[in-house]
């Protein structure tokens, strides 16, 4: 779920809290968790307009976060790479 939420935000300016969920059809609960554990890393960072009179809270991905998701991504690389074995 957080690799989603990171490659989602990498290809994007912002997510509102609302447009991850129904792309990615968590709950509420779930999404809110691994939403928090990314910012508590720093991998992530949340701020809330009000739409309408309505909050709505925008996600986007920090310089860390990005960091983070390229050395990941470049690791699965090299597993996919090496033979089986």
């Amino acid at each position: 779920m957080r690799l989603a939420v990171c490659v989602l935000l990498s290809r994007s300016d912002g997510i509102t809290f609302r447009h991850f969920k129904d792309l990615l059809e968590e709950t509420d609960g779930n999404l809110g968790a691994q939403l928090r554990r990314l910012e508590d890393k720093g991998y992530v960072s949340a701020s809330k307009r009000f739409v309408r009179r309505k909050p709505v809270t925008w996600y986007r991905l920090t310089p860390a976060g990005r960091r983070a998701l390229r050395a990941h991504v470049e690791a699965l690389d090299v597993l996919l790479r090496e033979p089986a074995g």
